[in-house]
């Protein structure tokens, strides 16, 4: 009887080690690669594992695979999220894509009405997706009964909403617009201030009040950039300041370096200063001198060129490849179209990117011509790459693992309170999102240029979003479509 009971015991301690053999296989394992976490701050060679979309295992050990991919020498890490993408469709995803980002959200700007953008988007993204719900679209769709303009395509249109005040009797009629965006999904309020001059500060601190309500952040274009004393880029950031400060809304101020131009110092003090006594504000910056937008906006009404310390000759029009005259600036702002602006002092960047609170975001969005062809800046294809290949590996203004960080888990933390889905990216860790980027790190570099930006980026070896291979050997994937919506709760 005690030889059958130690029978029994045998099979019953066998058992374990037996079903651990027979284990159902993971989906994929990356193997030998660098990971960097940077919640954990893991970075170490370890193996990945994945199933559903889901990583399942980040260890030492090498578990049972169907599709088993050696990344020795390469660094494995989160997908990246970038927060400030207004080139919301499949032509340019798959550049983000060839960039290493696997989330790209148009929260800048944002839309309105939300639901439609999220719905034409159902199934057909490479990428993950997702918006905020736009002041100048609500601004345009009451002042001008007009909300056709998707996305960042409303600052290129004209109307009432741009110069015409709205009287305080209707504000709270554009307060009920973006109060129904959030309720659709939205990820916070977007404010492009600069692109809807007639919009009193009064009418801003009330859409503030919106967010404040509704726990979810502002993501502002200020509403001045530049130098002047009372028109730059410093009263810019004190106006959305204090609004966060009288509201309680959580803010995050765009492209700072854009808006502070060679006083972006003492906009990063502020914001410092802000955060340390405990206001929710964030901010970010792309890696380049200049920036982009449409030359029919609001930015290039008269004055321009003290504002913002340029000439004509500081204006690149991508579409032609000139430089600006009076006369090409005048023919040109009557036809409309995306402008490229070089006014950004070389060390603005490094300067913020040495702020441990400022994220990487690119501003991105090719526009695309009748032939198909995308044109217009190269940090849409290639912001995360240069910050990789230029500002780690080959000036050392910041280490690996920091600009991991910034472009993974902080934009990813920015957004938690609103959308807990975003609790699941930004780490590589049992559990997360299989939402990632494998790169080499002594190779990664951007190739696209101000003459040529729609080159992909080199050394973005493969990109998975939700398990699903969306790049594969530097080459994009066909007939895959993973990406999900990221919705505010």
């Amino acid at each position: 009887m005690l030889r059958a009971f130690m029978f029994v015991v045998a099979i019953l301690v066998a058992a374990p080690r037996a079903h651990a053999q027979r284990a159902t296989p993971v989906d994929v394992v990356l193997v030998g690669g660098r990971v960097i976490d940077p919640e954990t701050n893991l970075d170490a060679v370890r193996a990945v594992g994945i199933s559903g979309g889901r990583i399942t295992s980040v260890g030492t050990t090498v578990p049972r695979a169907r599709d088993t991919v050696d990344v020795r020498g390469l660094v494995v890490a989160p997908g990246f999220i970038d927060l400030h993408s207004h080139g919301q469709d499949s032509v340019n995803y798959r550049f983000y894509a060839r960039d290493g980002v696997t989330t790209a959200l148009e929260l800048e700007i944002g839309t309105y009405p939300v639901a439609p953008w999220y719905a034409r988007r159902a199934g057909k993204a490479l990428i993950n997706y997702g918006v905020s719900v736009g002041h100048p679209g609500a601004r345009r769709a009451l002042l001008d009964s007009d909300s056709s303009a998707e996305g960042s395509a409303v600052i290129s249109a004209v109307g009432a909403f741009v110069r015409s005040p709205l009287e305080r009797s209707r504000i709270v009629e554009l307060e009920r617009r973006l109060e129904q965006g959030i309720r659709e999904g939205a990820l916070g309020v977007g404010m492009g201030i600069n692109y809807t001059p007639a919009a009193t500060r009064e009418e801003i601190l009330r859409a503030f009040g919106v967010a404040a309500r509704a726990r979810v952040p502002v993501f502002v274009h200020l509403r001045s950039a530049g130098l002047a004393e009372n028109a730059g880029g410093v009263a810019g950031v004190q106006e959305v300041l204090a609004d966060a400060a009288a509201t309680g809304a959580a803010l995050h101020v765009v492209h700072v370096t854009s808006m502070g131009l060679g006083a972006t110092p003492v906009l990063l003090d502020l914001i410092d200063g802000a955060r340390a006594r405990g206001l929710d504000v964030t901010t970010e910056a792309y890696p380049y001198t200049a920036g982009a937008t449409y030359l029919q906006s609001a930015l290039f009404d008269p004055g321009f060129q003290e504002r913002l310390g340029i000439s004509y000759n500081d204006i690149l029009w991508p579409a032609t490849g000139e430089r600006l005259t009076a006369e090409s600036f005048e023919r040109y702002r009557k036809q409309g179209g995306l402008a490229v602006i070089f006014m950004i002092p070389d060390s603005a960047a490094d300067q913020a990117y040495r702020r441990p609170h400022v994220m990487v975001a690119s501003d991105a969005g090719f526009d695309i011509r009748p032939d198909g062809t995308p044109f217009g800046h190269p940090r849409t294809a290639a912001t995360h790459a240069r910050i990789l290949g230029r500002y780690v590996r080959e000036r050392h203004v910041i280490s690996l693992a920091e600009a991991v960080r910034k472009m993974t888990l902080l934009p990813a933390r920015r957004l938690e309170a609103v959308a807990p889905a975003m609790r699941h990216k930004g780490r590589v860790q049992p559990g997360a999102d299989a939402d990632l980027v494998v790169f080499d790190p002594g190779r990664v570099l951007d190739r696209a240029t101000f003459e040529q930006p729609a080159q992909y980026s080199d050394g973005i070896v493969h990109v998975l979003v939700n398990g699903v291979f969306v790049v594969r050997g530097e080459r994009i994937v066909p007939n895959v479509a993973p990406g999900r919506p990221v919705r505010g709760q």
